[in-house]
């Protein structure tokens, strides 16, 4: 009987310890293993309250009416055409004239034929083949200072740029216009050709180097009608 109310103290007594235990286990604290502190307690985590190198990006210059920005052009193109025509034809011409007719007095007669009836008999064997290909490559790079002439009611940008180029008798004329977001400015005040919208490219040269590939009027009328 005694063994039994120990037993049953002893349970009781573990079951208090037992209790305070976990009382205290869910109070307790342990050691955050981040090198920022215990998540609770600090300040949100930022890229410019954290890193040491960090430059804070400068925001957007707003461009008005007039102001001059840099357009870089750097456009390429290629061009792979290949063709062949292969034709053939043949006719057969046999023609035989029945009757004829002759003017007399002012009025049409019948006129026979008294050495036999005139005809025309042929053959026309024709062919032509042709084979072509054209490869192309063509590439315009330059920067040209622009001019915002224009701001459209959803903000888009209207440029406008010129430039002009002159060494001695040679003569190097660009002109420039398209529209461009807003967004696309880069921070240096410069825009790529390719973000450009409606663009339009104008190269245009005289001189000495021009005239010495220029070709005349007679090339161009040839290569215009192609006679040959």
């Amino acid at each position: 009987m005694r063994r039994s109310i120990g037993n049953l103290g002893n349970t009781w007594m573990a079951g208090l310890v037992v209790t305070g235990a976990l009382l205290v286990a869910r109070d307790a604290q342990a050691q955050s293993s981040s090198m920022f502190g215990d998540p609770s307690r600090r300040a949100p985590l930022t890229l410019a309250g954290t890193s040491w190198g960090y430059i804070e990006v400068q925001p957007p210059r707003e461009l008005r009416l007039h102001d001059i920005v840099t357009v870089i052009v750097d456009e390429k193109s290629q061009l792979i055409s290949e063709g062949e025509v292969n034709q053939r034809m043949q006719s057969n011409l046999n023609a035989v004239l029945m009757q004829w007719m002759k003017l007399e007095n002012g009025d049409l007669k019948p006129d026979p034929f008294y050495d036999g009836t005139p005809g025309i008999q042929g053959i026309l064997n024709a062919q032509r083949r042709g084979q072509s290909e054209l490869e192309a490559r063509d590439g315009l790079k330059f920067s040209v200072a622009a001019e915002v002439v224009d701001i459209r009611p959803n903000g888009n940008l209207v440029l406008e740029a010129r430039k002009e180029i002159k060494n001695n008798e040679d003569v190097w004329n660009y002109s420039l216009t398209g529209i461009v977001r807003p967004q696309d400015v880069l921070p240096n005040n410069t825009i790529l050709s390719e973000d450009l919208a409606e663009l339009r490219i104008y190269k245009y040269e005289t001189g000495m180097v021009r005239d010495g590939y220029r070709r005349g009027w007679l090339l161009k009328l040839i290569d215009e009608y192609r006679p040959f």
